[in-house]
């Protein structure tokens, strides 16, 4: 038989155990990633300026390069602190059922980063190709984020808090 409930009706499993929202509750590292989000949007706020401001006026090319290289090495910051958080709190450093698709997506805005790390390190694509390839990896950044702030949502809202 089928379940006819809508999916707000449905209940969902809660994000964290009890043990794990005492583990999450007490290891620094989740202030270590509360700080360090904000940060990284700022950064990257900033970085999308300039690399806008770049690809519109062909002007500013060296910020727009440096800014993108910051956003990506705050990038792996947070990735090498939040796979640490989760490993605290799940007892495994990435892919934990919780946090699964946000990782996934993570691996691809990494990758993407780090294309655009490579590319400028060995001059493989021109300043156009290569500022595309960071708002290809924005967006896909931006996508990520949105993922985590609706789970951290869900968790508040009492699937987990």
């Amino acid at each position: 038989m089928s379940d006819t409930r809508i999916p707000s009706q449905m209940t969902t499993a809660p994000l964290y155990s009890p043990a794990e929202r005492s583990r999450r509750d007490a290891t620094r590292w989740t202030l270590v990633q509360g700080i360090l989000a904000p940060v990284q949007f700022l950064v990257f706020l900033v970085s999308l300026a300039l690399v806008v401001h770049y690809l519109w006026t062909g002007e500013g090319y060296q910020a727009a390069t440096l800014s993108v290289v910051v956003k990506t090495l705050v990038l792996y910051l947070i990735m090498v602190t939040g796979a640490i958080w989760e490993k605290v709190v799940f007892g495994q450093y990435l892919l934990a059922p919780a946090f699964f698709w946000e990782d996934m997506v993570s691996f691809a805005v990494i990758a993407l980063h780090s294309l655009y790390l490579f590319a400028l390190m060995t001059h493989a694509f021109p300043p156009g190709a290569l500022m595309a390839t960071a708002l290809a990896a924005y967006a896909l950044y931006v996508v990520n984020a949105a993922q985590f702030v609706l789970k951290l949502r869900r968790a508040r809202l009492g699937g987990g808090a």
